[in-house]
């Protein structure tokens, strides 16, 4: 038998866009609530929300924001960030999201490369300073026109931005949304490339529009269900999974705080009856170790979405005898697969839910091939895990090369990880082609840490590895040469990244080498630096 599998479905795929699909949402549910952002003291029906996103809209058209223009937005979680989301795609305009982690060299590449004109922008969230980062690259982004503030002073206020509204008819904004088309671009994820380059993944309406709906509709998902999503707006679990999720389903998004804080979560859930809650490995622990975890009523909770990392099967336990989530659901993918791709179901044995990544998404084929040849292999064997469907991205922005690398001829997504398809369509992740990392669900390519500490005056070579860590799966290890005569601490290097790279990529781990272990054409052997750095640094496996 061979390792194929696509996934029947009685529901047909939706060929509409976003901003049709909210409108016919709120015509059916006005009096739902749609939104809560517990932090921001906001409570909208479907009816209020609607009317948001329609002055966010009509004000993105008096900016003279046309079709296909990239808007970027750059803020934790917060019910502005939702209304810009449907806002641009009912204007046609691509939504860029900035990870809120990111700093100047990382923001500065995907304003850049991506062309945006109009950013959307918080003041600051932690140690952030947002604005003030804005204004150090922006002479640097030649596209960038109009940056508005949603806290802060920059070229205009969120208040400002939607006093333009009142320029622009209703009607004139449906027609412009009459016009657009649901395989139309509408959003760019900036996911790390091996080149060490950022890659924008450029999905249309129809990409995240029936993926949040099917991943919904897997954990039974009805209008009038609350889910609980503290994972980040900016990634597509939050946006899509979350987000178009609960629209596409006349349900409740509830953002319980800015940022991911187990207390905050787990007070909305109780607050708010949640019926699913989002989160990866790590946040669920989290949740679960909270000290005042037993003082809240979790007893709504059905099932949630755990994804990003394995999930330990005592974790999966807790969740299921503790938080009352009998039905959690494992989910795998990638951006690029908009992004969920195989799922577990809701009647899933434990061990299928801790063992495997579930069964292929409805509407999506997958196979698994050999590497080196391409063919299909038998089920039961080990080989390069490739998709197909409607979920497929449109490629990378800009990047025709990379793009013909992920996505074949015959329109198959090569995802670059392992896999093992069994005979009744479970899949088992087996492992990586590529040699991303994975801490705490982000998704982290040692290449772009290499080229960024290249730029340090003391160090000669990096290479960057991933090594086992017991909270969050994996943690980033740098190994380095130095230059002759100078020295380097660890706590030099985080020195040196603070403020120029995501918190989450800093290595975590310093090794001073003479020189790496290579091959006989020259390639650094990560796999034997994997080896000795879990030696050296006395880590579990």
């Amino acid at each position: 038998m061979l390792s194929y599998v696509s996934g029947p479905s009685a529901e047909p795929l939706i060929g509409q866009t976003i901003g049709d699909n909210l409108d016919e949402t709120a015509d059916r549910y006005p009096d739902t609530l749609a939104l809560v952002s517990r932090h921001q003291q906001i409570r909208w029906t479907y009816r209020e929300f609607l009317a948001a996103v329609n002055e966010a809209a009509r004000a993105f058209v008096d900016l003279g924001v046309a079709r296909g223009d990239r808007v970027g937005i750059w803020a934790p979680n917060c019910a502005e960030w939702a209304v810009t989301q449907y806002a641009t795609a009912k204007v046609g305009a691509i939504l860029v999201n900035i990870n809120p982690a990111y700093r100047t060299h990382e923001l500065q590449y995907a304003l850049d490369q991506s062309g945006v004109s109009v950013l959307i922008s918080d003041e600051a969230f932690k140690s952030s300073r947002y604005l003030e980062m804005v204004e150090q690259v922006r002479p640097e982004i030649p596209a960038l026109r109009r940056v508005i503030a949603l806290a802060g002073s920059a070229d205009e206020s969120w208040a400002e931005f939607l006093g333009r509204s009142v320029r622009v008819s209703p009607e004139r904004l449906a027609a412009r949304q009459a016009d657009l088309q649901f395989d139309d671009p509408i959003n760019i994820q900036y996911t790390s490339g091996t080149t060490g380059r950022p890659k924008g993944a450029t999905l249309t309406h129809h990409n995240i529009l029936n993926n949040g709906h099917d991943t919904t509709g897997l954990q039974k998902i009805e209008a009038g269900d609350r889910i609980c999503i503290p994972v980040p707006l900016y990634h597509c679990f939050g946006m899509v999974i979350g987000n178009l999720g609960c629209t596409t389903r006349g349900a409740t998004m509830v953002y319980p705080s800015p940022s991911f804080e187990p207390a905050a979560t787990l007070e909305a859930v109780a607050a708010e009856r949640c019926v699913s809650v989002y989160g990866v490995p790590t946040m669920f622990i989290a949740m679960l170790e909270d000290p005042g975890f037993a003082e809240h009523d979790l007893s709504s909770l059905r099932t949630g979405v755990m994804a990003g990392a394995p999930c330990p099967i005592e974790v999966m336990k807790r969740c299921i005898n503790d938080m009352h989530m009998a039905e959690v659901e494992i989910a795998f993918g990638m951006t690029e697969m908009s992004p969920v791709s195989f799922q577990s179901r809701v009647d899933d044995s434990i061990e299928r839910r801790v063992s495997t990544v579930g069964r292929v998404m409805p509407h999506v084929e997958c196979k698994v091939v050999d590497p080196e040849t391409g063919h299909v292999v038998p089920t039961g064997i080990a080989g390069e895990i490739c998709t197909r469907g409607y979920s497929v991205m449109r490629g990378y922005w800009e990047n025709a090369d990379a793009t013909a690398e992920a996505i074949d001829q015959a329109g198959w997504m090569h995802t670059g990880d392992l896999g093992v398809l069994d005979d009744e369509g479970y899949l088992v992740i087996s492992g990586r082609i590529k040699d991303m990392i994975i801490r705490g669900g982000e998704n982290i390519y040692p290449r772009e840490i290499e080229e960024f500490l290249f730029t340090h005056p003391a160090i000669a070579d990096a290479q960057v590895i991933g090594v086992p860590d017991q909270r969050l799966g994996e943690e980033i290890c740098a190994w380095v040469q130095l230059r002759e005569g100078e020295t380097l601490t660890l706590d030099d290097l985080k020195e040196f990244s603070r403020d120029r790279i995501a918190h989450f990529k800093v290595p975590r781990y310093l090794y001073l080498a003479d020189e790496f272990p290579m091959t006989v054409t020259g390639k650094a052997q990560k796999f034997k630096m994997r080896d000795l750095s879990i030696e050296r640094f006395n880590l579990r496996r």
